[in-house]
């Protein structure tokens, strides 16, 4: 895509993410309709309902391009290109009224079998901070260039960590929580995996760790915290566009992985 087109798409998706966060926000403390519940997630009506808004706004847009959310698909999903978008990241902190939850919206670009993601945005509207990068430029938070810490020992690092959804990830990943806490200064589990990503591009993190995690919670995200100057691995396993995933400031990666 041409540099206007991008800087077009990026407008678009920081315009949609501002609509939802704007029904996040006027929602977090009302009465929530669950449409589904599992061991360790949930799913509410407003998870459909935003990823309904951000699909007017994009395809409106830009009808051409295809859409991967959270809630479903819309348009030819062997278009090359695609929005990725997870309306409420953080559902479990939204419906229980922590205002710790985002929207996520990503554009990817098909290269070969795989994608590219080429425009991330990240909107918290409860701390109304947006995060944003097209690829090969700087990172952005509210505008101002933004750039992951430049601390290279886990004693003076913060890592976050997830557990993902099912048992099988729990029981992989609480040996090395057991492990990682001993060594760090601090481990948080916020449970917004795109938050968790940006985080680390704007220092306030060190890394962040989730086996299992879905593409639409770390597209954007991920695109951010590379532009912030950081490290985005993720690989793919068993599940529909699921990964596991690790997201540093670069200086800590492999004191990492050597704990395991």
């Amino acid at each position: 895509m041409k540099p206007s087109e991008l800087k077009r798409a990026l407008a678009h998706s920081v315009r949609a993410s501002r609509a939802a966060g704007v029904v996040l926000r006027k929602n977090l403390n009302a009465p929530k309709k669950v449409n589904a519940r599992s061991p360790h997630d949930i799913k509410l009506e407003l998870d459909v309902r935003c990823q309904q808004l951000i699909t007017r706004m994009l395809r409106a847009a830009f009808p051409k391009i295809a859409l991967l959310g959270e809630e479903g698909v819309s348009g030819d999903q062997q278009a090359p290109q695609r929005w990725v978008v997870d309306p409420i990241d953080g559902t479990v902190n939204f419906s229980y009224g922590i205002p710790h939850a985002c929207v996520s919206i990503a554009l990817q670009i098909r290269e070969g079998d795989d994608y590219q993601t080429v425009v991330g945005v990240v909107y918290d509207p409860f701390c109304d901070e947006l995060w944003t990068a097209i690829r090969g430029q700087p990172a952005r938070l509210n505008g101002k260039i933004t750039r992951v810490s430049d601390r290279n020992t886990l004693r003076d690092s913060i890592v976050s960590i997830g557990f993902a959804k099912t048992p099988a990830n729990l029981e992989r990943t609480l040996p090395y929580f057991n492990t990682l806490v001993r060594r760090v200064r601090k481990v948080r589990l916020m449970g917004a995996a795109a938050l968790g990503l940006t985080y680390v591009a704007s220092g306030r993190f060190d890394a962040y760790l989730e086996h299992g995690i879905k593409l639409w919670d770390i597209a954007a995200g991920g695109l951010i915290l590379e532009c912030a100057g950081g490290e985005f691995w993720r690989e793919p396993v068993p599940g529909w566009h699921t990964y596991r995933m690790a997201a540093t400031n670069g200086r800590v990666r492999k004191k990492l992985e050597a704990l395991r």
